[in-house]
């Protein structure tokens, strides 16, 4: 069964132009300076690989030489996610993503469970999936005075990791997306309403409960289900 860290290692391994020679990927940069002929591979950092971690290292060479000055320094860690991310998630979804780890920082929890994730969705605010949540009066105020009520609040002397790692249930909730899109076998992107179906197929997370205690049902997940693979197409002109 094809989980959503499955399509993450093989995004990563089919990256543009970066090159793959024993387990470690060198991404070259476009530059008019001189680089090192062997530069110095740096871990792979993403919140999304936690537990049994790919055997991938992620080299970088600097853009610019090293001088007291001008220090080289590796690519930031969450640069890093985005690169591991598949093309297969819509621009939303990776936002919402990226939005529950920056809640479950202000919230100084140590995980990124299903409630972030659903803030996450509201924080984003133009899918369909945010959408309909807020049209059935489900808003992010409400959504984080329940995380607080159900969960509590952390110590005030604990600070969060950069990228709080997923919990157990917020990890299902992505493969559920993930595996639901394949089902369906229909063409384009997984988006936020996949993720916000995820997140209610998980019957005792938190992120279910706060959903069910704020109005949300089978009734309107199945509403919801129906556009699915639909999502606001945003113009420029």
């Amino acid at each position: 069964m094809a989980t959503a860290r499955s399509l993450f290692s093989a995004a990563a391994a089919s990256a543009g132009a970066a090159s793959t020679t024993a387990g470690v990927v060198v991404a070259p940069f476009p530059s008019s300076l001189s680089l090192p002929s062997t530069p110095k591979p740096y871990p792979l950092r993403s919140s999304l690989l936690h537990g049994n971690h790919l055997p991938l290292t992620l080299s970088l060479s600097p853009l610019l030489p090293s001088s007291p000055l001008l220090p080289s320094r590796p690519l930031r860690p969450s640069t890093t996610v985005f690169s591991m991310l598949p093309t297969a998630w819509s621009a939303r979804a990776i936002k919402s993503f990226c939005m529950a780890e920056l809640e479950a920082r202000k919230l100084k929890y140590p995980n990124t469970g299903t409630e972030a994730l659903l803030m996450g969705i509201l924080v984003e605010g133009t899918s369909e999936a945010a959408k309909f949540l807020r049209a059935n009066g489900i808003t992010l105020f409400k959504v984080r005075e329940e995380t607080i009520k159900l969960l509590g609040k952390s110590d005030m002397y604990f600070f969060s990791p950069e990228h709080p790692p997923l919990t157990e249930p917020a990890q299902r909730a992505l493969d559920w997306a993930v595996d639901e899109k394949l089902k369906s076998g229909k063409d384009g992107e997984i988006t936020t309403t996949h993720l916000l179906l995820g997140i209610w197929s998980e019957k005792e997370s938190a992120g279910h409960k706060i959903l069910a205690s704020l109005g949300f049902d089978d009734q309107k997940a199945a509403e919801l289900a129906k556009n699915a693979d639909k999502d606001v197409v945003m113009s420029y002109r």
